[in-house]
């Protein structure tokens, strides 16, 4: 198969195979990292959670942190990529142990969040500087590939971060600071793999390097402007980008109802809602995967656009038709399916931005375009919260999710067959 032959020839890339090992324990962590916080707010058997509670600790944790996105793709354009892989790797790993300090000493909430921001806003950076660094260590005629396998791989890494979390404060030890710890171990093994990769390996190219930081961040303002101006000039890539924040926004929405589900319509013990939204998560990453085997054989055969089309119009079929029941079954074969057509979109709308845009403008765009996933997904919290009931089922949000995934697939039907997609 192609794909098959493909794939075994980026992994013969030293290099992609060295930036992909330094995505895989970073996003690993995050998992590890996430699950924990999750546990914390949501599962602590002191905690009585609502929408609106979930809501708010997405906001904390991510709202403000949109807007450092595109201050974080100015830096990226001017500092070396490898670096900041290694330096926030290892202030990530610092900051991982001290909220498991915070979480022992049972301090005031703000003070929890306070920590967890801070891991998130080094996220924002190594995340984008990821993308970014990738058409550096592979070739243009297999970067769809590329995009296939590293950022799914790393979804699913995370994923598996996920599942190790809670098999940690299942099966090891039921405290959600010992799973911080074991984040904060997986951060600090990806800054040591970074130094795998020569500093300069990564881009940007030296010239565009601004050691300086106050020069960079004077900068910022007016990096910014040249970003999103170059983004307009660049349609494929804006409209891209537009289907698929909706895409992660209906994600966000339908997770957040399964997190309330799990809570507290299908299990009676905090273990049990745990355990379950665990197996949620895993069978969302198998989706993943399943997108990564899929992706570059159907964007082959309908391009990139006509992939992201299917991938719409496919969930504003399933997902009311798994969801409406409102049982555990379903549910789980609609995450699968939600995860499948997400990350096939992503898959292409990466490609699509990195063969769009610039090298001197990419860290910009990708870290706009990590800033639209945050606010989506803390938009989605805040209309779940409006309207989900405290037992999660609410068929007006099912319907609601629906009609934006039709939404998506007519304006990219539209915009491919009026040219504005090509």
């Amino acid at each position: 198969m192609p794909a098959v032959r493909d794939l075994r020839v980026l992994l013969r890339l030293t290099d992609f195979r060295r930036l992909l090992t330094v995505r895989l324990l970073s996003q690993s962590a995050d998992g590890v990292y996430q699950v924990a916080l999750a546990t914390h707010v949501v599962f602590s058997p002191e905690k009585q959670t609502s929408p609106a509670a979930i809501a708010s600790a997405m906001a904390v944790l991510l709202l403000p942190y949109s807007f450092v996105g595109p201050f974080a793709g100015v830096l990226l354009d001017r500092w070396q990529r490898r670096q900041v892989f290694l330096y926030g790797n290892l202030l990530r790993a610092l900051l991982a142990g001290c909220t498991a300090l915070l979480i022992l000493a049972s301090v005031p909430d703000w003070l929890f969040y306070a920590s967890a921001l801070s891991v998130t806003a080094v996220n924002r950076f190594v995340l984008a500087g990821l993308s970014a660094a990738l058409p550096r260590v592979v070739d243009a005629d297999r970067l769809v590939m590329a995009n296939s396998v590293s950022p799914t791989a790393g979804t699913l890494a995370a994923t598996a971060g996920g599942g190790l979390a809670f098999l940690v404060r299942l099966a090891v030890a039921d405290s959600d600071a010992v799973v911080v710890l074991v984040g904060a171990a997986l951060y600090l093994s990806s800054a040591l793999a970074s130094l795998r990769m020569g500093r300069e390996l990564l881009g940007p190219d030296p010239e565009l390097v601004q050691p300086r930081l106050l020069t960079a961040i004077a900068s910022t303002a007016r990096g910014l402007l040249d970003g999103l101006r170059h983004l307009t000039q660049r349609p494929p890539a804006a409209h891209a980008l537009a289907a698929m924040t909706l895409m992660r926004f209906c994600y966000g929405a339908f997770t957040v109802m399964v997190l309330m589900l799990c809570r507290y319509a299908w299990t009676d013990t905090d273990s049990d809602g745990l355990a379950l939204l665990g197996l949620a998560l895993a069978v969302s990453g198998a989706g993943f995967f399943a997108a990564a085997v899929l992706s570059p054989w159907a964007i082959g055969r309908l391009g990139r656009y006509g992939w992201m089309v299917g991938c719409a119009a496919a969930a504003a079929v399933l997902e009311p038709a798994l969801g409406l029941p409102f049982a555990p079954g379903p549910i789980l074969v609609a995450a699968f399916a939600l995860g499948l057509v997400t990350q096939g979109a992503k898959i292409a709308t990466d490609t699509v931005v990195q063969t769009a845009t610039d090298d001197a403008f990419r860290g910009r765009i990708f870290a706009l375009y990590d800033m639209l996933f945050n606010a989506s997904f803390v938009g989605a919290a805040g209309i779940a919260a409006l309207m989900l009931p405290p037992g999660g089922r609410s068929a007006p949000l099912i319907g609601l999710v629906a009609v934006i995934y039709a939404g998506v697939a007519v304006m990219l039907a539209r915009w491919r067959r009026t040219g504005e997609l090509v």
